[in-house]
C-alpha cells in the first residue's frame, strides 16, 4: 500500500462510513485515487462461465452501486467488476445511519435496502462503459413491488445489452421477505422469468444466482438442484449473514446483513458444500471475508472458479484486489499449479 493510500485511509476513517465510501468513489472519479493497473500472469488467466478473465479476483457488488466508477475501475487491478445492485424504479433504500464499521472484527454490517439511482440512470452509464473491462451487474427488486421476478428480469432485459453477466440477489436480508425467494418453488418460478429475460437477448450473457450463507444443508441442495434445472451459469456464494458469533465491536448488535472477516468461515463451508453439490456443472464464485491471497486461495481451493471482495477494501484500500491477485500467483506457483483452474476444488476437503 502507497503512503498516499495509507493516508487517504487514514482520512476516511474519520468519517462516517457511509460519508466516506461516498469520497472514495469521489475520488475514483476525479481520478486522484493512486490505481495499480491490470494485474496478469498466464498462471492467473482464466474461463469462468464462458467469460475470459485476465485474473480471478474480482470487485463484489455494492461498491459502485449506479456504475459511476467504471472506468477508473477498470484499472484498478480487479480481474472482473459487479456493479449494483439495481432495481427498475430507484429508490432511497433503508433510513440513515445504515453502515457500521467493526473494527475489531474487520467486518461491516450494512442495512442499506437496495438504495440505488434505478435501471434508467444506469443503462446511461453502462452504454459508456470500458469495453476493455469484465462488468456484470447485480439485479434487484423494489421494496414495494408487487412482482419482484418480474422486477428482477426487468432490469437484465433492459441493461442486459451492455454487461458480461448477469447475477440474480435473492439474499440480500435488508428487504423484508426477499430472501423467501431462495425455497425451492418461489426460486424456480423467479429463474424461470430471468432466464426468459435472459433468452430474449440478441448475445448470450452469463447468469449467476446469489445466495444467502445462513441456508441448511436441505436448503442449498434445494438451491443446487434449481440452479441446475434452470440452466445457470454459476452460483456466487455468499452474500452477507444474518449470524453474529463471537464479535468484539461495539456496534456487532446493529440490524443488518454482517460482511468481512467474521463471514469467511461461514461463506467457505457453504461454497465447499456447493462444489460438492454441483460436481463441477457450474462455476461458483467465493465471497465473504475475503482480505488476503490467503483467503482468495482457500476459497478456490474449497470449490471457486474466481472470488469477490468488497469489505476488506474499506480496511486495506482499493489496491488491495492487485495485490491479492499477485499473492495468489505465488501461490499458485509454490504448489506446482500452472493456471488457477488447476487448483480449483483441491483443498475442499478441509470444509465439508
Amino acid at each position: 500500500m502507497s503512503l498516499a493510500e495509507r493516508a487517504g485511509l487514514a482520512l476516511l476513517r474519520g468519517l462516517d462510513p457511509e460519508r466516506a465510501h461516498d469520497l472514495a468513489l469521489a475520488a475514483l472519479r476525479a481520478r486522484v485515487a493512486p490505481l495499480p493497473g491490470l494485474v496478469t500472469t498466464p498462471r492467473l488467466r482464466t474461463e469462468v462461465a464462458g467469460l475470459r478473465l485476465p485474473n480471478p479476483v474480482g470487485l463484489a457488488a455494492g461498491f459502485d452501486k449506479n456504475a459511476v466508477a467504471l472506468h477508473p475501475l477498470a484499472r484498478a487491478g480487479f480481474g472482473f467488476v459487479e456493479a449494483g445492485a439495481v432495481t427498475p424504479r430507484p429508490q432511497p433504500g433503508n433510513p440513515r445511519p445504515r453502515l457500521f464499521r467493526l473494527p475489531e472484527d474487520a467486518g461491516v454490517i450494512n442495512r442499506f435496502g437496495f438504495n440505488n439511482n434505478g435501471m434508467e440512470a444506469v443503462a446511461a452509464r453502462l452504454e459508456a462503459r470500458p469495453r476493455d473491462l469484465v462488468l456484470g451487474l447485480n439485479l434487484g427488486a423494489n421494496k414495494d413491488s408487487a412482482d419482484r421476478a418480474g422486477d428482477f428480469a426487468a432490469v437484465l432485459a433492459r441493461l442486459g445489452p451492455w454487461l458480461d453477466f448477469a447475477t440474480v440477489n435473492v439474499s440480500s436480508p435488508n428487504t423484508e421477505k426477499l430472501r423467501d425467494l431462495q425455497g425451492a418453488e418461489a426460486l424456480a418460478a423467479l429463474l424461470a422469468r430471468v432466464t426468459e429475460a435472459r433468452d430474449g437477448l440478441a448475445r448470450p450473457l452469463p447468469l449467476f444466482l446469489k445466495i444467502a450463507p445462513d441456508l441448511g444443508d436441505a436448503e442449498l441442495a434445494d438451491v443446487a438442484a434449481v440452479a441446475r434445472e434452470a440452466r445457470l451459469d454459476g452460483i456466487v456464494a455468499t452474500n452477507t449473514t444474518l449470524a453474529r458469533e463471537r464479535l468484539r465491536s461495539a456496534r456487532a448488535g446493529e440490524a443488518g446483513g454482517l460482511s468481512g472477516r467474521p463471514l469467511f468461515e461461514r461463506s467457505t463451508r457453504v461454497l465447499a458444500r456447493l462444489a460438492e453439490l454441483t460436481r463441477g456443472e457450474m462455476a461458483l464464485i467465493g465471497v465473504g471475508g475475503v482480505a488476503s491471497a490467503e483467503d482468495a486461495y482457500a476459497k478456490i481451493r474449497a470449490g471457486a472458479s474466481a472470488v469477490q471482495l468488497y469489505t476488506a477494501l474499506a480496511y486495506e484500500g482499493l489496491s488491495l484486489g492487485a495485490r491479492i491477485a499477485e499473492g495468489l500467483d505465488a501461490l499458485l506457483a509454490r504448489d506446482g499449479f500452472e493456471t488457477v483452474a488447476e487448483a480449483v476444488g483441491t483443498g475442499r476437503a478441509a470444509w465439508t
